[in-house]
């Protein structure tokens, strides 16, 4: 942990408010986004943590802050909540103004407001009343915030601000009438408001992650969000763009635009997607650079307002090739690209990705296409068949991208030259393929045995199968769970063989209702009933169904696979 220069506590807010500690969310952090459904949460866990038969911590999970001196902190995570509990306070302070039905503010209730103000909101300028707050949101909220939730004004104006400005008013007055029907009824509500805000603050707590700069910040999302904590990195790369920019004096306007372009991309991509397709797109025109350095390399090229809109242009380049590598289906992309691209996903191999978006800027149409289909080949004989490690695969595909970049290539025949390295020779191949086991209760290894049987029904002269509709079957001849007449078939049999490429067929789904877990000699009348090519020749082929039988079926379709899944200036 000294190492990376951060360091983890559990606190109460109660704590995290004490000793004129200030916190401040970043500029062009994004805006108050809660809706009624999370305030609706929230309020549940409170009454929950809060209730007689409970009376525990409840806990607001990771706060990610960033300070320099321990006094003044960034909110690079955790925003949302710090806001709404501070609106939940502000809501309690409004009930104790409005004091006891029919009787002006008690002078206990007054001397409350000024403690709950200064202990947990901050406090009013006796001179000009301007708020000096705890707590201050961003360029979009903190005007609102300030001027009119923290001074508890009578009337909250409704026009002329933003949609997240109006969650912030809705919040407050949502809370307002939670806490207002709490104590209803009440002759002096006081005491037990005050009473509710302490216990609040109390039983509220936060693991809190405090870093001293950006990168370490970085590495906390990546350590948190590999443990499945879903943090907001986008916000993070978002705020150091930003903070370039307001370095510098440029052009009125600059901030609106950069503002303006960023939400489009986020908005197209996704928030969660944006880091990874900001790796991608580094990959395709810089240096190899992990995930874990992606961070500090952008924070270190990307320092001048002219390298943040550089930045922005070429991301924009790009993200229409990464979209619809990525989600093919919504893409303007030909019916072929579409497939390959489909190939890809299906496959879960993404290590291309970067190669192909320097391809989509460096190559003709009609190469970029063969490059896309040549990384169909390549996947399925590495990833999928030969299950390999994908370090060198990266290697390989970024040198290639990088050949592209800087123009050193003359067409699709120099990329795949290059790409040679990963290539399964032909041998190696068929001997991955006749041992292949693919595990069909994964729903992706089901679609791509589908895959297979129908890429090799079709190879077989046989007819263009959909196999992912709904009138074929996937049968296993040796079944996954084997009644009589499979005594041959040992306990170790059924581990080893059941789910080996040679022990599937595609088989229609009338054929294969009927052959359910039948022996070999019920099912093979029904194969040979089947319109399917491939069928036809496992009846000829073979009069029982044993461990051999499946091996040597299975070297049969790796004979047909070497020539389906070929690139012909790479093979030998």
């Amino acid at each position: 942990m000294a190492a990376t220069n951060f360091n983890t506590e559990n606190r109460t807010y109660r704590q995290l408010m004490g000793n004129g500690l200030i916190y401040r969310v970043p500029r062009f952090q994004r805006d108050y986004s809660w809706g009624e459904e999370e305030w609706e949460d929230l309020w549940q866990d409170i009454q929950e943590a809060l209730s007689p038969e409970v009376q525990s911590p409840h806990y607001m999970g990771y706060l990610v802050l960033q300070t320099q001196d321990n006094r003044h902190y960034d909110v690079i995570d955790g925003q949302q909540r710090l806001t709404t509990i501070s609106l939940i306070i502000l809501a309690a302070m409004r009930v104790l103004q409005a004091g006891a039905p029919g009787r002006p503010v008690s002078p206990e209730d007054e001397r409350r407001l000024v403690q709950l103000r200064a202990s947990y909101i901050g406090y009013l300028d006796p001179v000009s009343l301007v708020a000096r707050n705890k707590l201050s949101l961003n360029r979009n909220n903190d005007s609102y915030y300030r001027d009119y939730l923290v001074t508890l004004a009578q009337t909250l104006p409704q026009r002329g601000f933003p949609a997240s400005t109006h969650a912030l008013r809705k919040a407050f007055e949502w809370y307002s009438k939670k806490l207002a029907d709490r104590f209803h009824g009440i002759a002096d509500p006081g005491p037990e408001v005050a009473r509710f805000v302490e216990s609040v603050t109390d039983h509220l707590f936060f693991t809190v992650i405090t870093v001293s700069d950006e990168i370490n910040a970085y590495k906390v999302f990546e350590t948190l969000n590999a443990r499945g904590v879903r943090l907001s990195a986008t916000d993070l790369l978002k705020n150091l763009l930003f903070s370039v920019l307001s370095k510098e004096a440029g052009p009125e306007g600059d901030l609106d635009e950069l503002e303006r372009r960023w939400e489009v991309l986020v908005g197209r991509l996704g928030s969660e997607s944006v880091p990874d397709f900001l790796r991608t797109h580094w990959n395709s025109r810089k240096p190899l650079r992990r995930e874990s350095e992606l961070f500090k390399s952008v924070r270190s090229t990307v320092r001048t307002r002219e390298e943040v809109f550089r930045l922005i242009r070429e991301m924009d380049e790009d993200v229409d090739p990464y979209l619809a590598l990525t989600q093919p289906e919504s893409s303007s992309w030909g019916s072929d690209l579409k497939r390959s691209a489909n190939e890809l996903r299906m496959f879960s191999v993404r290590q291309p990705f970067a190669m192909l978006l320097a391809a989509r800027r460096k190559l003709s149409d009609t190469d970029f296409e063969g490059l896309l289909r040549a990384c169909v080949v390549i996947s399925f004989r590495y990833n999928v068949i030969g299950g390999y490690h994908t370090g060198e695969q990266e290697q390989a595909y970024h040198a290639a991208a990088m050949r592209m970049q800087k123009g050193e290539v003359s067409g699709l025949g120099d990329v795949l030259i290059g790409l040679r390295g990963i290539y399964v020779t032909d041998k190696q191949f068929h001997a991955d393929f006749s041992e292949k086991v693919l595990k069909t209760t994964q729903s992706r290894n089901a679609k791509i045995v589908r895959y297979i049987l129908t890429k090799i029904e079709a190879q077989l002269g046989g007819a263009q199968v959909d196999g992912v509709g709904d009138r074929y079957s996937l049968e296993h001849i040796f079944p996954q769970w084997p009644g009589e007449g499979w005594d041959s078939f040992s306990d170790r049999d059924r581990e080893a063989l059941t789910y080996r490429l040679g022990n599937m067929v595609l088989l229609e789904k009338s054929l294969n209702q009927q052959a359910g877990n039948s022996p070999y000699v019920v099912k093979r009348p029904l194969l040979q009933q089947s319109q399917l090519e491939m069928n036809q020749i496992l009846v000829a082929e073979f009069s029982d169904w044993t461990a051999e039988s499946i091996s040597k079926c299975q070297v049969l379709m790796a004979n047909a696979a070497k020539a389906i899944w070929k690139i012909s200036q790479l093979s030998n």
